[in-house]
């Protein structure tokens, strides 16, 4: 692995004809008085380096780009944010994509650590694949594997993964009062049914669940799990798509 920030022009090209380009997407936005407000991009940023690690030399030629540490959060607005409209997260991705593309990237993936980004990223990289001779991947890296975890926001999930990987960003936590009616975001009325109430985020005071059963040991725990579906993504990734048309052109 290698970081595109510290790269030459030079190297930058070499890398790309064979190489996959890998972006972390995060956030800036409230998550409760306990976690800072860049969670989602540190915790993008922590799984996306921990399945780097894990791969050392046994993977592919992969170029890390800086994480976007902005991301779609109008919802957290009530609080404290730095949101991007979902028509502008489209185009900065489509617009780092084609950048990458000119630079001689034929294949990318993103990686996201905020829910808000989820759907923005999988369209423009559908979009992007319409119009360009690339193979590019999206995936959110709790979703990843046979074990997919619910992360919540604010509450035990986050919680733990940041004290896992950045303990002194994390301030102690108050007990979450029960909410009632709980929030149809967290619990729609149907499977597969997606509800948003309005005033729900202000309503339940900012997180989903009760950030005090979090703990550093469980947070490892799940930073190693995270990391590895991410690493078999990765690897999946690059074996799918290492052959395909117009890979290794100059």
């Amino acid at each position: 692995m290698v970081e595109l920030t510290g790269m030459t022009r030079e190297e930058v090209r070499a890398a790309a004809r064979d190489g996959i380009a890998l972006l972390p997407i995060g956030s800036q936005e409230q998550h409760a008085d306990h976690l800072p407000m860049g969670t989602d991009t540190l915790l993008a940023e922590a799984v996306t380096d921990a399945a780097l690690e894990r791969l050392d030399d046994a993977g592919p030629l992969l170029v890390r780009l800086p994480a976007l540490p902005f991301g779609h959060s109008p919802h957290h607005l009530f609080a404290a944010a730095v949101s991007l409209s979902a028509p502008t997260l489209l185009a900065v991705l489509e617009d780092v994509l084609e950048s990458l593309n000119h630079s001689g990237f034929r294949r990318m993936l993103l990686v996201n650590g905020h829910g808000g980004n989820d759907e923005i990223m999988r369209l423009a990289v559908k979009r992007f694949a319409l119009r360009a001779d690339v193979a590019v991947g999206a995936c959110s890296y709790w979703s990843l594997g046979d074990d997919p975890e619910a992360p919540g926001h604010a509450g035990r999930f986050e919680t733990a993964l940041l004290l896992a990987a950045e303990p002194v960003l994390v301030r102690e936590p108050a007990p979450r009062a029960a909410a009632d009616p709980p929030p149809l975001f967290d619990r729609p009325p149907f499977p597969g049914l997606t509800v948003e109430r309005h005033g729900e985020w202000a309503r339940v005071g900012g997180a989903t669940d009760d950030a005090t059963r979090a703990d550093a040991e469980a947070g490892a725990r799940l930073l190693e799990r995270r990391a590895a579906a991410l690493a078999e993504a990765i690897l999946a990734f690059d074996d799918a798509t290492k052959d395909s048309h117009g890979q290794g052109k100059p």
